[in-house]
């Protein structure tokens, strides 16, 4: 199916996901502050940011077609690992990782007939990461531009010991609930 749906996003990950489920979106990336809100937790946060990006790529397009937007968020100790700054930000967030348990919240905003939400919560826990290994990894370029500094589809694969729930999810787009969404929306992947 050559889905007739947009995507709030610049998110090369995202539109390959969507091609392994044979939907091929209109990109139309929205830029808006992505600073949490006094107090907000990260469940609220990331819902808020998913749903903002629909709503405007909406306001700006006018379109008929369904506009799916996502934001993916790394929580470790109930805070928001976000994208980092600048390496020393980076290796700091590969460091606390390093041995633990974290989660990777991906909220999912589809407006069409209606708005509907779906989250994946995922959780990945790392194997012990040394110093030279984290700085050997900033190096590649690779994690500068991702939540949590890492990449689970590229080489910060070989940190990740296990994962319980949605791969798809860590790499930015669950498809499990995206195709649950879009079905509501009418567009079934397989029909």
């Amino acid at each position: 199916m050559s889905s007739p749906i947009i995507l709030a996003s610049a998110s090369p990950r995202r539109k390959e996901l969507l091609a392994q489920i044979n939907i091929t979106p209109l990109i139309h990336p929205v830029d808006l502050d992505e600073t949490p809100l006094p107090n907000e937790k990260p469940l609220a946060y990331v819902q808020r940011l998913a749903a903002d990006k629909s709503a405007l790529c909406a306001t700006i397009l006018h379109s008929e077609l369904p506009i799916l937007a996502a934001d993916t968020v790394v929580i470790l100790d109930d805070s928001i690992m976000g994208k980092p700054k600048n390496e020393a930000d980076g290796i700091e967030m590969l460091t606390r990782l390093s041995g633990r348990t974290h989660q990777v919240y991906t909220a999912i905003s589809l407006r069409g007939s209606q708005h509907w939400q779906a989250v994946s919560i995922t959780d990945v826990t790392f194997r012990r990461l040394s110093e030279p290994e984290i700085r050997a990894y900033w190096q590649t370029g690779e994690p500068a531009d991702k939540a949590g500094a890492y990449a689970i589809q590229g080489l910060g694969c070989s940190f990740v010991k296990s994962i319980t729930g949605s791969h798809s999810g860590v790499m930015g787009l669950p498809l499990f609930e995206t195709a649950e969404l879009l079905a509501k929306q009418g567009l079934h992947l397989l029909v």
